[in-house]
């Protein structure tokens, strides 16, 4: 970083300088990244009854949003550098450039290992894989002015890593509001949750059903699930392995679930039975997909 910042204003190169801003941020995403991981594991409390796990969310969202002030600043500059009158010296700007884009190839191969599985990796990931991006403009740029290409060819190439890096931090920006918001993870399907509890002997609805991200790989639900009486504490304790062994199967980690008995008190709940209504549009698609086949032949 403190090479490319030197190169950067010795060779006149926006994106030089830019790439240095990355690096900063880069450091800056992997602490966060480290000190996320170290609050996850501190315990639970009366007041926090989840511990410090969204620490890892927020970091994440911090990171996304640094990457959005970066790109804004690189615009700024590089509009005011496309009149050409700033030189660029290509030499020097080619040989940091290559040194950054080797480093950056190396740092994003050790992360991508595991950006898959955390958030708070991925924000990390994201950084490094636009400091690599912004390596490969730099060089691109530096090229093309020893080629005898007019500078502008380096705020236009920054511009365009700019873009390139508000599309690669985007999906990271929209997994972090859905998990803020509370939303259903996206490998859960809730309906198929709903009707594989449902399948159980003595089951007969679940409803006021609630399935959100804790943290990466740390999902939590709740449910009340409507059963037949019981005839002893066994049978409970039977019917509520079962349920949370499904629950588990469908990769929900955490499980609170209410078991209830009869249908007092239900008409002050939120019911949440998406699940019912989406089957029975299911059965009535399949039935007039059948009775289409059966006129048909």
């Amino acid at each position: 970083m403190v090479i490319e910042v030197i190169g950067g204003f010795a060779s006149g190169s926006l994106a030089l300088i830019s790439d240095a801003g990355h690096m900063l941020t880069d450091s800056a995403a992997i602490g966060l990244a480290l000190f996320a991981m170290w609050a996850a594991d501190r315990a639970s409390s009366a007041e926090r009854t989840f511990g410090f796990y969204r620490t890892e969310v927020l970091a994440a969202l911090f990171n996304a949003l640094s990457l959005w002030v970066i790109t804004a600043w690189i615009f700024w500059e590089a509009i005011k550098r496309l009149d050409g009158e700033t030189h660029v010296e290509g030499g020097l700007m080619l040989v940091v450039g290559s040194a950054g884009l080797v480093i950056n190839i190396v740092v994003a191969w050790v992360l991508q290992r595991q950006a898959g599985h955390s958030l708070n990796v991925e924000g990390a990931f994201q950084h490094v894989l636009a400091d690599l991006l912004g390596s490969v403009a730099v060089v691109a740029s530096s090229i093309a002015v020893l080629a005898g290409v007019s500078d502008v060819i380096d705020p236009i190439l920054s511009m365009a890593l700019g873009v390139l890096i508000l599309f690669a931090s985007w999906n990271l920006v929209s997994e972090v509001f859905h998990v803020l918001i509370d939303g259903t993870p996206e490998h859960v399907d809730v309906y198929a949750l709903c009707h594989d509890i449902e399948a159980i002997e003595g089951v007969t609805i679940v409803h006021d059903v609630h399935v959100r991200t804790i943290s990466s790989g740390y999902l939590s639900m709740t449910a009340h699930v409507l059963a037949d009486p019981p005839g002893d504490v066994a049978e409970v304790d039977d019917q509520l392995r079962k349920i949370r062994e499904v629950v588990k199967h469908h990769g929900v980690q955490h499980s609170t679930i209410q078991l209830e008995h009869s249908v007092n008190g239900c008409d002050e709940e939120s019911h949440h039975v998406d699940h019912l209504f989406a089957t029975e549009k299911e059965i009535r698609k399949r039935s007039k997909a059948l009775s289409f086949l059966m006129h048909s032949h």
